[in-house]
């Protein structure tokens, strides 16, 4: 029986003209701009039902379209084709030594955009996976404010580096002191896509502006869809396909402490505050 797509009805599908390159974005709600940045294979229902939680705390949710079949559910060979190409695209670094990825500074215009057309304090982002770093990447731009980072993965082929090179992260790491500002990452314990050893290489760049959450294995939910049971391969996907929707699960507690970090961030007069994250 084959999983249904989410047709992705009750989101706004816009083309976005940026930089001279023009993207499809779903947007959605209302409220301070959050840009959730799909992992691999794309926009799935797992990412799209994260970005509706988002949206239901009080944010205006932005779902660029950066690989992928908009709204698909993530099958194995599909996704693993999906991959490929992104691995081979001028506008991603998937491999160690080249820097952040060129599209950034597409994302980095959309957050001025997003900001421009939703007002407050400042913008929220949320990057997985392939996509983890491009969240930090976006803390050149002035109008972010809350970057979260989960599972970041790239680059691909060297576990204990992070895609930014130094240039970048020091000019992040100026950033977020002069603006106390924090990155907060989660990744689970055995995630070999994303390893202890990188977030170790995070903390040794940003210091304690770095917010590293370590989730057990245990806590992932034990029947992902066929891509992330077959070719990740393991827990990886904190808030979307091993994400366990039941009360008291660590995966249900790291959601909320997201968006208790982006309310306090982005709606500092009516948010939750985060614990350790000020």
């Amino acid at each position: 029986m084959h999983t249904p797509d989410d047709p992705l009805d009750d989101f706004h599908a816009r083309s976005v003209s940026l930089l001279g390159t023009t993207r499809s974005v779903h947007v959605s709600g209302s409220g301070p701009a959050v840009i959730v940045i799909a992992e691999m294979p794309g926009i799935s229902p797992h990412v799209a039902r994260f970005a509706r939680w988002v949206r239901h705390a009080g944010f205006r949710v932005y779902l660029p379209s950066l690989f992928g079949v908009d709204g698909a559910y993530p099958t194995a060979d599909a996704g693993l084709q999906v991959l490929r190409r992104a691995c081979m695209s001028a506008e991603f670094h998937a491999l160690a030594g080249q820097g952040a990825s060129p599209v950034t500074a597409w994302l980095r215009a959309l957050a001025r955009q997003a900001m421009a057309e939703c007002g407050g304090p400042g913008v929220g982002a949320i990057g997985m996976c392939f996509t983890g770093n491009f969240a930090l990447s976006m803390m050149l731009e002035p109008a972010m404010l809350a970057p979260v980072l989960a599972q970041p993965s790239l680059p691909l082929d060297d576990p204990a580096r992070v895609e930014s090179d130094a240039d970048e992260l020091a000019a992040v790491r100026v950033r977020l002191e002069r603006d106390d500002l924090t990155v907060l990452a989660y990744r689970f314990e055995g995630d070999r896509h994303c390893s202890a050893a990188r977030f170790a290489a995070y903390q040794a760049a940003l210091g304690p502006r770095f917010v590293g959450r370590v989730l057990p294995d245990a806590a992932a939910h034990p029947s992902p869809p066929p891509f992330f049971r077959d070719v990740v391969g393991g827990p990886h996907s904190v808030f979307t396909a091993h994400l366990v929707d039941a009360e008291g699960e660590p995966t249900l507690r790291a959601r909320d402490e997201v968006i208790a970090f982006l309310r306090q961030r982005l709606l500092p007069d009516h948010g939750v505050v985060a614990e350790g994250l000020l």
